[in-house]
């Protein structure tokens, strides 16, 4: 049992860039913010409900590839009711259905990294939570406390040398690779299909700190994260959530739909009812609400499975985009685990049908996704869960000093191939940016 220390935080940005500083000296930690979004939009069930949720220390880990992971997990965070962060890789799919994942993996990130932290850090308005276990006096937490606030924070560079970002897959493939999925579109094999590509850095020395903080700074969204698991960095300014659990309330808010903002006012009114009316788009994330009202029907009570919200338009910094939010309630029979392990990976990132669609997307695609388009998030000792989808993230390797971001979107039979390839280059004009490249 966690005892908990509360104190009060007068500026929730500066001591956010104070407690990221501070958790980066651990070797292992979890720093999620939700950067005020649930306080300024008319939907907070889209958004969590904190504004910082972040873990420091390892006092157990399960670090796992796919396999058995999901039952792993399942004995890991039962037997201790805790509080437990990390990620669950998209190659997990293939415990999940009989799929392979034989493209090349740069990055070298485990399946399923689980741990359980010694010091928890919620903040929820100036409301600051520490929960800590008994090795740590109420002094030590105390003293913890005005560690942090009286960090002296200071401009560092994003990057110590020059990074030169190269594109795994040339305009040219792009064009022939997506031409060709239009070809299974047009003869029945799916009706929608997720494809991305990756950039990359080699012999890149970067400080994941001030590239998160400069990320979340260029486009702040409500699921962003930043990990460190010893030599490896999650830098994620995500915007959009996977699944949560509330008692035996889950939900699912698949992202699909994309359209960037207007230079004025009146341009990006103008750009909410093209996406708002958009038949292509709409269609897209219908397709997604149908694959994820399936998924989530594995484990719900009989006619729990609803759609509460159904391709809401919502406003981020460098785009707008359409969600949908599912609802059921968990059956008797199933239990956290089984929720995450039934419908992973999530549909907004696959397509359907959607395991012919992961067999497709390892076709196509040149280097395995890894954690990109997995999940990060964090259980809580009910047993209760939040993971977002690992978008507009960089990942790093710190040892080898390779740097990647992917960016992608969804095909259909209406897709047009300049449009999709220009919305995966909007898609990572901020990650560029964040590095000091042009766009």
């Amino acid at each position: 049992m966690r005892t908990t220390k509360i104190f009060r935080v007068n500026n929730i940005h500066t001591f956010k860039n104070q407690l990221a500083q501070w958790c980066s000296g651990h070797q292992v930690f979890a720093f999620h913010c939700s950067n005020g979004f649930h306080h300024k939009q008319t939907n907070t069930s889209l958004f969590p409900g904190y504004d910082i949720l972040a873990a420091t220390g390892a006092q157990e880990m399960l670090v796992s590839e796919h396999g058995l992971a999901f039952n792993a997990l399942k004995s890991f965070i039962s037997e201790k009711k805790d509080w437990f962060f990390g990620t669950l890789a998209y190659d997990l799919k293939n415990e999940t259905e009989k799929l392979t994942s034989s493209n090349k993996d740069f990055l070298g990130f485990q399946d399923m990294l689980i741990f359980r932290p010694e010091l928890v850090f919620r903040l929820i308005n100036s409301k600051l939570e520490i929960l800590y276990y008994d090795k740590f006096t109420e002094n030590e937490i105390e003293a913890i406390y005005h560690e942090i606030i009286n960090i002296k924070t200071h401009d560092i560079p994003v990057s110590e040398n020059s990074i030169v970002i190269l594109q795994r897959i040339s305009q040219d493939s792009y064009f022939k690779k997506f031409n060709r999925i239009k070809d299974h579109i047009a003869r029945g094999d799916i009706f929608e299909m997720n494809f991305c590509m990756e950039f990359y850095a080699e012999n890149a020395v970067v400080h994941p700190l001030p590239l998160y903080l400069k990320l979340t700074g260029l486009s702040p969204s409500p699921f962003s994260c930043l990990y460190r698991f010893n030599d490896k960095y999650i830098i994620s300014s995500s915007p959009e959530r996977y699944l949560t659990k509330t008692g035996r309330i889950i939900v699912s808010q698949p992202m699909k739909g994309t359209a960037k903002r207007g230079a004025s006012a009146l341009l990006d009114q103008k750009q909410v009812q093209f996406l708002k009316n958009n038949m292509k788009e709409l269609s897209e994330n219908i397709m997604i609400v149908d694959l994820v009202r399936n998924d989530l029907s594995k484990v719900a009570v009989k006619d729990s499975v609803a759609v509460e919200e159904l391709c809401g338009i919502y406003t981020y910094a460098t785009v707008h985009q359409m969600v949908s939010t599912i609802k059921c309630r968990l059956s008797p029979e199933f239990d956290a685990i089984d929720a995450i392990a039934r419908s992973f990976p999530m549909g907004s990132m696959t397509g359907a049908p959607k395991v012919r669609a992961m067999q497709l997307i390892e076709e196509y695609e040149e280097t395995k996704r890894g954690i990109y388009s997995g999940a990060a998030g964090y259980f809580t000792p009910e047993l209760d869960f939040d993971f977002n989808v690992l978008i507009r993230t960089i990942l790093y390797n710190e040892t080898n000093r390779y740097l990647s971001f992917t960016t992608g979107g969804a095909i259909t039979a209406s897709s047009e191939v300049l449009s999709e390839y220009e919305e995966c280059q909007l898609k990572a004009s901020a990650l560029k940016m964040a590095l000091n490249q042009s766009i």
